[in-house]
């Protein structure tokens, strides 16, 4: 089937899908299907109870039907999407979305800080690869759970941590989002302060690309599907230009790290931390994309399709980086290395990208590829927020976007100073918990429920899922255990780090997997034994 055909809906389709998805909420608000009161009809009392929450659905509904249903709008949010009401993307899609999520300028300076963590070309990039490669590994897994439940990525959660440790990691989820996207914001601030000639402030371009991103995320799944499958386009025109121009400057490629010996050994692994978490950090939103397509879908084709669209365009975007962070830091080559020390990104990025006209072009274009970022972050942390509770799941999914939206250009512009800082602190912390996340739904898929065993009615049901209990604890030991002795930022630099020279060396992901898979089949095992659940 081609694409046009799989994805073409006649509006008496799109009328009668409203209308079954309306019919079936008003069924469980009346508490009639499967016998029980839910998540959803304890929604609706509230709903009824608070006059502006009400206010606000009857206006999602009302845009829901002008804007041709869930064509370009969404209302569902975080309810579970039985196979009769899935209206799957094209397969590329699983693969093209990530493309855009992450070939962007605010994946650059994840390249860039590899010189500045003391590394040499070929240690830079060996890092960046082997980071990169094993992070990607964990979306590749979570996203097939979507299919399968029909659910968003933190509601999978709840058949391991339960009905109330899903919940901390839905405010983890919206962590990670937001940090990527204020990397994001930052980056485009500086670029467009760049293009500007510096007569505008960084903060205005920071505004500008939050509310670009949040209009864009106020619609739904399939706006988002369609924005993600081209955007990407334009932004590697560019990147393959910069390679052109870039890398010229960055000879010669066998110029040495600033470290030798064990401190070197120690740089190579907290870089390669930093590149894990960059990729894994998908993990927690990847069900969100994909949870429309069949649960008959191959399994193995959507992990692989997750799992390619994460490395190649994450790798294509972080060496164009470790290019550009060779030839301002390690060759400095003078006009770029005043440029990243004057402007930081946005005016090293300026500079590449010259002739002045064109590189003001490139610049303008090149901002506007983190929408594809940051939309998937606005649109996911909206969902995240509806997990927390029944009165967070009555309030539209496109308020909490907007809320995520002003939360990520206020934090921007806070540290629209400290890019490097933000990314090497923020990021390379994402890592102790997405591993431990990700081993947790994985030994649960395949050793306690043998790839099948959910019982799909009981996902908003609290007495019907696992307490969650061995899921938490798991995790918050696994980070407190692993993560924190194992970590080796700025600020921080954990004991078992300490080992890997005097800057330390990040080996907290290693550990957090370690204690995980230790921790975790047993715990899980006593939980279901003395609950039943």
């Amino acid at each position: 089937m081609s694409d046009r055909e799989e994805n073409s809906f006649s509006a008496k389709d799109v009328e009668a899908a409203v209308v079954s998805r309306e019919a079936t909420v008003e069924r469980r608000h009346n508490g009639t299907e499967n016998g029980s009161i839910d998540e959803i009809a304890h929604k609706h009392r509230i709903l009824n109870s608070i006059p502006v929450l009400k206010k606000l659905n009857d206006a999602e509904k009302w845009m829901d039907r002008a804007l041709g249903g869930d064509e370009l709008f969404e209302t569902q949010g975080i309810d579970r999407i039985t196979d009769d009401q899935k209206r799957p993307p094209s397969i590329w899609n699983a693969l093209m979305i990530w493309s855009s999520v992450t070939m962007h300028v605010g994946t650059i300076p994840l390249g860039v800080l590899g010189a500045e963590y003391g590394l040499s070309f070929s240690g830079a990039m060996s890092a960046a690869t082997v980071g990169i490669c094993l992070g990607a590994l964990c979306p590749a897994f979570t996203a097939i759970l979507g299919p399968q439940l029909g659910l968003r990525q933190i509601a999978t959660s709840r058949y391991s941590f339960g009905f109330w440790g899903a919940k901390l990691c839905s405010v983890l989820n919206v962590i990670v989002g937001a940090g990527f996207a204020v990397v994001n914001t930052v980056v485009v601030g500086q670029i467009l302060a760049a293009v500007s000639d510096y007569t505008m402030s960084i903060v205005v371009g920071c505004v500008i690309i939050a509310i670009i991103s949040y209009v864009l995320s106020f619609f739904g799944f399939r706006l988002i599907h369609t924005f993600e499958k081209y955007s990407w386009i334009a932004a590697f025109i560019l990147f393959i230009v910069l390679y052109a121009q870039a890398t010229p400057k960055a000879r010669p490629f066998d110029t040495p790290g600033f470290d030798t010996g064990l401190a070197l050994s120690g740089e190579w692994l907290s870089f390669m931390a930093l590149q894990f978490s960059s990729a894994s950090g998908w993990c927690s939103m990847a069900s969100d994309y994909s949870c429309n397509y069949p649960s008959s879908v191959s399994k193995l084709k959507i992990s692989i399709m997750t799992w390619l669209g994460l490395v190649l365009p994450t790798c294509f975007t972080t060496y164009l980086g470790i290019i550009l962070g060779q030839a301002a830091t390690l060759n400095a080559y003078p006009p770029y290395a005043q440029a990243y020390t004057d402007h930081g990104l946005g005016g090293l990025l300026f500079e590449a990208w010259r002739p002045v006209g064109w590189a003001k072009f490139a610049c303008v274009i090149a901002s506007l590829s983190v929408c594809g970022n940051n939309i998937a972050v606005n649109y996911s942390s909206g969902l995240s927020l509806q997990l927390l509770g029944d009165y967070f799941h009555a309030v539209p999914r496109f308020i909490w976007s907007f809320l995520v939206a002003l939360v990520v250009a206020l934090l921007a512009i806070i540290g629209r100073q400290s890019l490097s800082t933000i990314v090497s602190n923020f990021v390379s912390l994402l890592g102790y918990w997405t591993v431990s996340y990700t081993i947790i739904l994985l030994i649960e898929h395949v050793w306690f429920r043998h790839r099948r065993d959910y019982h799909l009615a009981a996902w908003d049901k609290p007495s019907d899922l696992p307490i969650g209990a061995a899921a938490v604890f798991t995790l918050l030991a696994s980070y407190l255990g692993g993560g924190v002795p194992g970590m080796a930022q700025v600020w921080y630099i954990g004991p078992i780090a300490a080992k890997f020279g005097p800057y330390g060396g990040d080996v907290g992901i290693f550990m957090s997997f370690a204690i995980t898979l230790l921790l975790y089949p047993p715990a899980r095992y006593l939980e279901r034994k003395y609950t039943g659940r």
